[in-house]
């Protein structure tokens, strides 16, 4: 893709996408470990219901009030101002967004503080006393997390926009890195209260202490200032305000499966959660990392009225989104047992527990491709400035999901698996009517001059399915013929050969069918190296 578009906008999207994916890769990781220590620690069991419930309220105020759409909002106004050259009037509506912001966060988390026990009463009604009184008790350690996520998503999206990617991949390792601290240290003496404390360690060190110095390092100018009347600070305030009162982020989700799942067995949320994260490592190196790294040359293009260039480069995106979470979904789906036993199933955590989680993971990973397109697809509305549509979608859907979970949950008796099944039927149908409403929303200059992605799906599509076969005969045969030996170990022997033949034999069928993906990743993996 020599002269591609994305070169236009000063830096190269792909190695951008490179180096999101590799940092953010190394954050999963650390996610994994993370998800063990707790396995090891403590189980999967009404302690780790309480933990992971105790991150209802906070995340709650994180997506209605802060959020991504806020840094996401940012963004753009801050970039135009950049690429304008009013460097003086970026970092002035830069000022006042994050004043304003961080004032308001800050009342609001007293004030959850104050009526904590009330407010995780209301979310966790399924609870009993003893789950309830531990849960609140959380709550109150996490919540000023969200001040120190707010801040950071501000400094970090003025890093993305100057095209400083390293920083702020780094901050959610800090992030898990405090809580395996948390698991392993101070668990001995705090119990899994050492876990909410480690929390709020890495979130103030990954996400305020990491940006701030790079941000002084690259050179930065912030007041303290409310000036509500600034132009450009309406304009940010203007596409976060929607996001306050909708429900479009995909976050959203999991909140409210913690709700109906506190009418389920001790353990259901904690799985649901285990399970969520591991689909959510392929969702985070993939989709995510693509996606913010695509993300400034969007808000450029449409700063300067490129609309080809914004529509080729926005497509080019979904196709390599597309592209590697095919095969992802199909290995998470096969070897769910497997890789829910490499990473979890040590100390307390019982055989029992790594099938609720494998069984939730399928599930999830229905969704996966969904999730990933979307993380893409929203940023192309953001950069229009249009926070609002996504937002409507998303309210939209939320409506028929509450619904569907209950049927699935209830109606058809699946439990938690079928709360994991509704989330993918739900981001499915989201991301499909976004990118409708989008390809209709970005000008065309010219006549045909986006080719249909149809031919690309076909050819993709057909070879996963023959990757899938591969791959579940595959595991199958080592199950079976490979001697019993310790159970971690021979599930991860299994994992890694399957794995590698799969995705082999994946790329090697892109390749005889044309699709360009292939030979195109493969430069930007050498590029990055």
């Amino acid at each position: 893709m020599k002269g591609s578009e994305g070169q236009k906008a000063g830096y190269s999207w792909a190695r951008a996408s490179a180096v999101m994916m590799t940092a953010i890769f190394a954050s999963r990781v650390l996610g994994m470990l993370r998800d063990t220590v707790i396995a090891y620690r403590f189980g999967q069991n009404e302690l780790t219901d309480a933990y992971r419930a105790a991150f209802q309220l906070p995340d709650l105020l994180f997506f209605m009030v802060a959020g991504g759409a806020l840094s996401s909002s940012l963004m753009p106004v801050f970039s135009g101002y950049w690429e304008q050259g009013r460097k003086d009037e970026a970092w002035r509506v830069f000022s006042i967004v994050a004043t304003v912001m961080v004032s308001l966060t800050t009342v609001l988390v007293v004030l959850l503080e104050l009526i904590a026990p009330i407010a995780v009463a209301l979310m966790f009604p399924g609870f009993d006393a003893d789950r309830l009184a531990l849960t609140i008790h959380l709550t109150r350690i996490v919540l000023p997390t969200q001040i120190c996520f707010l801040l950071g998503g501000l400094m970090m999206a003025t890093l993305y926009a100057r095209k400083h990617f390293l920083a702020p991949a780094l901050g959610p390792n800090i992030y898990n890195i405090g809580i395996i601290v948390g698991g392993l240290v101070f668990a001995l003496w705090l119990g899994v209260a050492g876990l909410a404390w480690g929390a709020l360690m890495g979130a103030f060190i990954g996400s305020v202490l990491l940006p701030l110095i790079v941000m002084r390092r690259m050179g930065s100018a912030f007041r303290w200032e409310f000036n509500l009347k600034h132009e450009g600070a309406r304009e940010v305030f203007r596409l976060m305000l929607p996001v306050m009162f909708g429900l479009s982020l995909p976050g959203i989700y999991m909140l409210i499966l913690r709700v109906f799942a506190s009418w389920l067995p001790a353990g259901a949320i904690s799985a649901l959660d285990n399970a969520n994260r591991q689909m959510q490592a392929p969702l985070g190196i993939v989709g995510q990392g693509i996606a913010l790294a695509i993300f400034p040359a969007l808000t450029a293009f449409a700063a300067r009225s490129e609309w080809g260039a914004l529509r080729t480069t926005l497509r080019q995106g979904l196709r390599l989104v597309w592209f590697l979470t095919a095969p992802a979904t199909v290995l998470l789906i096969v070897l769910a047992e497997d890789v829910s036993r490499v990473l979890l199933q040590y100390g307390k955590f019982t055989p029992t527990d790594t099938q609720m989680v494998a069984s939730a993971l399928r599930a999830f990973a229905l969704g996966l491709f969904a999730w990933s397109g979307q993380a893409l697809i929203a940023r192309g509305f953001f950069a229009l400035r249009d926070s609002l549509t996504p937002v409507l979608i998303g309210s939209l859907i939320t409506l028929l999901f509450v619904p569907l979970c209950i049927l699935l949950m209830r109606g058809l008796g699946m439990g938690h698996v079928g709360l994991a099944l509704a989330t993918s039927i739900a981001a499915t149908a989201q991301m499909f009517w976004m990118l409708q409403i989008l390809q209709r929303r970005i000008p065309r200059e010219t006549d045909g001059e986006s080719a249909p992605l149809m031919g690309f799906l076909l050819r993709t599509g057909s070879a996963t399915l023959l990757m899938g076969a591969i791959a579940y005969g595959i595991h199958l045969g080592l199950h079976t013929l490979l001697p019993a030996f310790q159970v971690n170990l021979k599930s991860l022997v299994v994992s890694v050969l399957t794995a590698s033949v799969a995705m082999g034999v994946y790329i090697t069928l892109c390749q005889r069918l044309g699709v360009r993906e292939t030979d195109y990743f493969r430069r930007v993996l050498k590029r990055s190296r």
